[in-house]
């Protein structure tokens, strides 16, 4: 089948390729040794971590890599696959063509944002399981469509929120709901990680010996892209439904972060972990108002999304009664920044709690009977005026396990990461960044899915597709 024949076959009538390579059968899994066979799709950076989970798993194997950057196979599979003596991988550069392959049980998409809801979409028809990295959707129509597509095919479909599977999460939620700290009226996300600048550079290739690192002060130089790198790039599939652009070394590998075209800036890269977690704990879905404040500020440089942002959303009370209210605050910062969630106590060795030498990350929720920090690993109640140390919980799960789990039982719910909830987190990043982009707050009507007469900000919850890069209807 060639390309355009998978697109309109896979956008038309659902499966429209071949049965499942392994078979569900009520709660069992049956397939070749008993093993899930995984294809991981995006190979730079944080995909070479997902590799390194699945091939540590014991009823898992990683059997294909897939990336736009052909460039990054041989090094990729001989640091991962060959020196530490496992089977090598097939490869390919065309995501289309591995959803072809009916060896291939589950994908894990680490691509750029604005390819994880497509790339997901596509797998979920083709008959995969599908773990897609955060944020599931680069705007917010893509989520709706993304969660409408999963309901209607029978695969474990996981939302890339991995402090989902932490028992810390799972007992910080179980906490903040049950009561203990009171009535739980406001959630902060922080994040705030040290950025610099990542320059300004020409379009085109760069030249032979010629540097180039991810933040203009950095040591850590990637590959020259020259012509001859180019060569073994298919840049237009790497554009996929974006506008058309020429090459450009501030727009490819890890920096798309940082512009609109293919990224959400901070709050929609580690911020959505942090997101996730202030919905979570707060036990809200999607809100009535959104205003949001921010800029690019410091560097004159190519990053279009802001480094300063602070946004604030108001959610209807979960309980249903009264004018009550829950808020949700979330700030950026990519500079010099204080810690927060310490008591402030400097003898007192809960002082340090909620802080790091790299990076302040983390969430704070304020209860009428005290206030939480909680970091990936563990959470600490401080109680009453006096900020006593109160109930704490830690731990760490494996979402790359509970997705496997997942599939092997078909049972959706040990995945962990639902890709409804994960949509909720995804569309706080979206709301917020059509707030700060109109320069303007904003109100939101929950069950419409769409703004208050509103026709300039409804125009921003979904975009245009480049042919024939496009979802399907």
């Amino acid at each position: 089948m060639d390309r355009r024949k998978f697109i309109r076959n896979t956008a038309g009538s659902g499966i429209a390729l071949s049965a499942m390579p392994t078979i569900l059968t009520g709660n069992s899994w049956r397939g070749a040794n008993d093993r899930v066979n995984v294809a991981q799709i995006g190979i730079h950076g944080f995909g070479q971590h997902h590799i390194g989970q699945y091939q540590a798993l014991e009823n898992a194997e990683v059997v294909a890599l897939c990336d736009v950057d052909a460039n990054l196979f041989g090094g990729t599979i001989d640091k991962l696959f060959t020196q530490k003596g496992l089977r090598k991988p097939k490869t390919y550069q065309d995501l289309r063509e591995l959803f072809e392959d009916k060896d291939i049980d589950a994908v894990s998409i680490t691509i750029p944002n604005h390819w994880h809801t497509l790339a997901a979409i596509w797998a979920i028809q083709a008959g995969k399981h599908v773990s897609v990295e955060k944020p599931c959707c680069h705007t917010f129509f893509e989520g709706q469509k993304l969660v409408e597509i999963a309901g209607q095919h029978n695969v474990i479909v996981q939302d890339g929120a991995e402090q989902r599977s932490n028992p810390c999460g799972q007992s910080m939620a179980e906490y903040l709901h049950s009561g203990k700290m009171g009535e739980v009226y406001l959630a902060k996300g922080i994040c705030y990680k040290r950025r610099d600048s990542i320059g300004t550079y020409p379009d085109g290739p760069m030249q032979e010996g010629e540097k180039f690192a991810f933040t203009v002060n950095s040591k850590n130089y990637e590959p020259a892209y020259t012509r001859e790198y180019l060569s073994n790039l298919d840049y237009d599939l790497w554009q996929g439904p974006a506008p058309r652009q020429t090459f450009n070394r501030n727009r490819f590998h890890y920096n798309w972060h940082w512009n609109w075209l293919y990224g959400n800036g901070d709050m929609g890269n580690q911020g959505v972990h942090e997101m996730d977690i202030a919905r979570w704990g707060l036990g809200v879905s999607l809100p009535t108002r959104i205003t949001t404040s921010g800029a690019h500020v410091m560097f004159d440089d190519m990053q279009n999304t802001p480094n300063m942002l602070m946004a604030m959303f108001e959610f209807p009370n979960p309980e249903g009664a009264g004018e009550k209210k829950r808020m949700l605050q979330f700030e950026v910062r990519h500079w010099d920044h204080n810690p927060e969630g310490a008591k402030v106590d400097v003898d007192d060795d809960v002082n340090t709690y909620m802080t790091s030498s790299a990076n302040t990350v983390g969430n704070l929720f304020y209860g009428s009977k005290g206030y939480m920090a909680k970091q990936v690993n563990n959470w600490q109640v401080f109680k009453g005026r006096e900020r006593e140390p109160g109930d704490s919980g830690a731990g760490i799960g494996n979402h790359f396990q509970d997705f496997v789990d997942a599939i092997r039982a078909g049972d959706q719910k040990l995945a962990k990461g639902d890709i409804r909830e994960g949509f909720y987190s995804c569309a706080l990043i979206h709301l917020a960044n059509i707030s700060y982009r109109l320069g303007r707050s904003l109100d939101f009507d929950p069950k419409s899915m769409k703004f208050v007469n509103d026709t300039e900000a409804d125009a921003m919850l979904t975009k245009e597709y480049r042919a024939p890069y496009q979802l399907p209807m």
